[in-house]
């Protein structure tokens, strides 16, 4: 049987930038706890996970296309589903909405770690994920890893701390977003263009006490970041479009 998961929330101040528009680090959080909630609700929770397989969920890749910018005090609605249990990773699919018009859509890829040796747990072994899939509203976007400049400029050493961490004890997957955007220069950018497309793959996990080196290029249309360590070891890697704000 389908499982669909909904909930709606609003735009808070603290999630926009100077134009009064959703940051996308905020975005995430909610698709973050819209996944968080779908788990729940299909019982296979990170307690759950973590009690029946010893592994917990780790999102390796996301992409979301916005049609528009959400704005302060919208109400945004996520439907979110996944795409069943094939292979060593999950996707999960959302559709994003305010009232009635279709704002956005999200893909991401999970898999289930051992939280001991982080070796991976096939999906065909969770039993809570058969028959629980989003069926014909699966969407067919598959996320690959991203084809980057071969010349890129270091923009940023960054220290990661306290702050950016989550429950796992490593650097929350929302925080890239701000690494990405800040790289990018974003409080630059003009009030006729928007973040409309972001793509993050997660290599390696980051912790507090770490330092990583931004770095940044460019290809036509689209803007690439990738962070990597002191050692040269690639940690993520992101890319973004910037689109045109209607009139």
């Amino acid at each position: 049987m389908s499982q669909i998961f909904e909930m709606t929330l609003p735009i808070r101040s603290g999630e926009v930038d100077g134009m009064g528009r959703c940051k996308a680090s905020a975005l995430l959080g909610h698709m973050q706890e819209a996944a968080t909630g779908a788990a729940e609700q299909g019982g296979f929770s990170r307690e759950s996970t973590l009690e029946r397989y010893g592994s917990f969920w780790m999102l390796t890749r996301l992409w979301y296309q916005m049609k528009r910018p959400l704005l302060f005090s919208e109400a945004l609605t996520i439907r979110t589903w996944h795409r069943g249990e094939r292979g060593a990773s999950l996707y999960r699919d959302y559709d994003l909405f305010v009232g009635q018009e279709h704002v956005g859509e999200c893909v991401s890829s999970w898999v289930l770690a051992n939280i001991q040796t982080r070796a991976l747990h096939r999906m065909s072994q969770v039993a809570e994920l058969k028959g629980t899939d989003g069926g014909t509203y699966c969407k067919e976007k598959k996320l690959h890893k991203l084809v980057l400049p071969e010349e890129m400029e270091l923009v940023q050493k960054r220290m990661l701390h306290y702050s950016d961490t989550d429950m796992n004890g490593h650097v929350n997957n929302t925080r890239y977003a701000d690494f990405v955007c800040d790289a990018l220069s974003m409080e630059h950018l003009s009030q006729k263009k928007y973040l409309s497309q972001l793509q993050i793959g997660y290599l390696a996990e980051c912790k507090p006490g770490e330092q990583i080196h931004l770095l940044a290029g460019q290809q036509e249309d689209k803007h690439f970041v990738k962070g990597i360590d002191e050692a040269g070891k690639s940690r993520f890697e992101a890319s973004v479009i910037f689109g045109d704000v209607s009139p």
